[in-house]
């Protein structure tokens, strides 16, 4: 068998060798992710590396409560708590480390009232909870 002549047009339009885009796109994608997991470490290590001011209030007319309240404290979170507080009460402390999953909870005793906690972490917008009634609880939680 004999090998086929080429065509006359082949010689005047030469096949185009067409580019593969897969490994480009690919490679974008693989970059974009990496920056983005860049960007996450710095901006986690940069949290971590903050003074942060904690500021727990409890305020209103119940004549005796009891609060529980989360601190940080070498990076692990521990629960404190203070029993037949009178009202107002304050407490507020510089915490460095990744501040998330707090909790300020008050509860009323048996005399009644009401009683209104309030978290407010450095300069983000307080978190807050009313209770009224013998035994209730406000619990501010978020921050």
């Amino acid at each position: 068998m004999s090998e086929p002549f080429p065509h006359p047009d082949d010689a005047a339009h030469p096949r185009r060798r067409r580019r593969r885009r897969w490994p480009w796109v690919l490679l974008g994608v693989v970059l974009l992710l990496a920056g983005g997991c860049a960007a996450l470490v710095i901006g986690i290590a940069h949290e971590t590396d903050k003074t942060v001011k904690v500021v727990y209030e409890v305020t209103g007319d119940a004549k005796k409560v009891n609060i529980a309240y989360s601190t940080w404290r070498d990076g692990s979170l521990v629960t404190e708590s203070a029993s037949s507080q009178a009202l107002p009460w304050r407490k507020e402390l510089s915490t460095k480390g990744f501040v998330k999953g707090g909790l300020l909870a008050v509860t009323i005793g048996a005399g009644g009232g009401s009683a209104t906690c309030e978290v407010t972490v450095g300069d983000d917008a307080p978190r807050t909870a009313r209770a009224t009634g013998a035994d209730a609880t406000a619990t501010c939680t978020g921050f």
